[in-house]
């Protein structure tokens, strides 16, 4: 047998260690000091509680030692051929240890029952102290879980026996692809590393994905406004207005044309207008909160009255999209203005922001500050920045895997749309990230009476449009008790829909696909809790009841002929959907979009 040749191991990591250690060095760096500025608080507060309870400590070392020394029993019985049971087995959902090997091979079967238990013990050590506040009890579990997760056996060649047999298979080839894709996801992070969760080169806008046909008609510094083409002969006489999240792209609403909101809001006789929101760059730093709201919402009424003739529309927000629509729907009433949105539908949607969810941890003074002053230095929150923020909430599914996948075992990540929505990163403008923190989440403003837009008060009180929000259960970014919560701010009709999966599935979940279902409860509730009680469930896609709400508040309109967009200024999706982040320097590139 011939011996496996290492050189093109060998030369790959002369080539590639210096840049990649100087990298690593300096994220490494810039991490830990960013966790030490802003953790100090909890850190000393846990110091402290600890000194007080010593013996809480000490239980939880014995406890430990008494695992280990159980696992140890455990290793020599399998060892010697004798049946035993593990001291402690992977959750059903935890997929890194799924290897026959982690349990079959005592050494790999001890790593990764010691790694599990250890991990148990610190976590259960920062919910065991008493005297810590909550939110820095779950400030501290997030970071211990960060580290804890990051430190897995599974993330590390020598201790995987997955990569090493691969290793051995491969005369290391898989190392070789792995350092290339590492150095070129390096070069393109920002503070941390940005993971490719898949091939960005194998989808176009226009060609693979936001096929639904239409038109720009309206352009601005801060959005494109897109008209689609009616696909029946008349339409509901007032028009849908949809407003997606600044802090992504439009077009996870119109991906493939069987999942598309928007082809299917067309199918139903909707004349459709969608807002497709500028990238920002260090040029659009000073764009506030405010600007969205009014420049933003409320010019594209403008927009969709000038194309249409109709001064009303049926509006549609998603997640923080639909905070800006409700805020402009605040503005329009603090001003005495006729009200301009005969409905509203909010996807995910907070407006109560003391149930941030997991985006909690990150509310806190300490963090916030520092946020707000790299904002300032800045101009932009990097997108890429974002991106990873997000993954990392979900670290083990989001990030660590992709890490393995990509670097171990050298794998080019495969095609998938949803992957590159999520991956099309957008910044977003310095002052309104420190906004959103600040006024909304940080001080939550808006319940509290004191947001104010362009120096006029919110009140949601006064706003009598019904109001339709659609929330998902498994939803960690906008739990959907915090939107229930929200929704009661409003001054006319609610009505609460509860879909089932999350934040994004649980919402593009069309009809034909027939794949989750939703809980629906038309009587009064004193809390979510009780609303869940005495919902019933029903399967199915909630998007037609959306459509019986939008169709039964447009009783006494007939239909119209189907208006089909003026040549308008592009095509659809657009110019500035296409805009990506420049790699090096997260700066929008207006010549990726030609």
């Amino acid at each position: 047998m011939s011996q496996p040749s290492y050189g093109p191991l060998f030369e790959a990591l002369a080539h590639y260690n210096d840049k990649l250690l100087a990298m690593a060095k300096a994220q490494t760096e810039r991490t830990a000091q960013a966790l030490l500025q802003t953790n100090l608080d909890d850190l000393g507060q846990v110091l402290e509680q600890g000194s007080q309870q010593p013996w809480q400590l000490i239980q939880a070392q014995m406890n430990w030692w008494q695992d280990q020394l159980k696992l140890m029993q455990h290793t020599l019985l399998k060892s010697a051929g004798q049946p035993s049971e593990p001291v402690i087995t992977p959750e059903r959902s935890d997929r890194r240890f799924k290897a026959e090997a982690w349990s079959e091979q005592p050494i790999y079967d001890y790593l990764k029952q010691s790694y599990l238990l250890t991990a148990r013990h610190l976590l259960a050590s920062v919910d065991a102290l008493e005297g810590v506040p909550q939110k820095s009890r779950e400030r501290l579990r997030f970071f211990t879980r960060q580290y804890v997760n990051a430190m897995a056996p599974s993330n590390f060649l020598a201790t995987n026996p997955e990569l090493l047999k691969l290793t051995l298979e491969s005369d290391g080839q898989n190392l070789v692809r792995g350092l290339a894709l590492l150095a070129e996801d390096l070069e393109r992070s920002a503070d941390q590393l940005n993971i490719r969760l898949t091939d960005e080169s194998a989808f176009e806008l226009g060609r693979d994905l936001a096929l639904t046909p239409g038109r720009v008609v309206q352009r601005t510094e801060l959005y494109e406004l897109i008209q689609y083409s009616p696909t029946t002969e008349t339409v509901g006489k007032t028009p849908v207005l949809i407003v997606p999240p600044f802090i992504n792209k439009y077009y996870i609403m119109d991906m493939r044309p069987q999942n598309s909101l928007v082809a299917w809001l067309v199918a139903q006789g909707q004349t459709v207008f969608m807002i497709s929101w500028r990238n920002p760059g260090v040029a659009q730093a000073q764009i506030d909160l405010d600007d969205y709201v009014v420049d933003g919402v409320i010019a594209a009424l403008d927009g969709v009255e000038a194309a249409t003739g109709e001064r009303e529309v049926h509006g549609i927000g998603y997640c923080i999209g639909g905070t800006a629509l409700s805020l402009a729907m605040g503005w329009l009433a603090a001003r005495r203005q006729k009200q301009r949105v005969r409905t509203a539908t909010l996807f995910t949607t907070l407006l109560d922001f003391s149930q941030p969810g997991e985006l909690g941890i990150f509310i806190h003074e300490p963090i916030i500050a520092a946020l707000e002053a790299q904002n300032e230095a800045k101009g932009i929150m990097d997108g890429r920045q974002l991106a990873v923020s997000f993954s990392l909430l979900r670290e083990n599914s989001l990030y660590w895997n992709y890490y393995i996948d990509s670097y171990l075992k050298g794998q080019s990540p495969v095609a998938f749309d949803l992957l590159h929505w999520n991956s099309d990163s957008t910044n977003v403008a310095g002052k309104t990230h420190n906004s959103l923190l600040r006024r909304l989440y940080l001080e939550n403003q808006l319940v509290k009476g004191e947001l104010k837009i362009r120096n006029t008060r919110i009140d949601l009180g006064k706003v009598k449009t019904p109001v339709l929000l659609v929330s998902a259960v498994d939803d960690h970014i906008a739990l959907w008790q915090g939107t229930w919560q929200g929704m009661k701010l409003f001054g006319g009709e609610q009505r609460f829909l509860l879909a089932e999966s999350g934040h994004i599935a649980g919402i593009i979940n069309p009809p034909a696909a027939n794949k989750y279902g939703f809980w629906h409860n038309g009587a009064e509730a004193e809390s979510p809790e009780s609303w869940l009680a005495g919902a019933t469930h029903q399967g199915g896609s909630w998007w037609p009841e959306m459509m019986g709400f939008i169709q039964n508040r447009d009783e006494g309109s007939e239909p119209v002929p189907a208006r089909v967009p003026e040549e308008g200024l592009a095509p659809a999706p657009g110019h500035y959907v296409k805009v990506r982040l420049n790699p090096v320097f997260a700066c929008p590139t207006e010549e990726d979009a030609a």
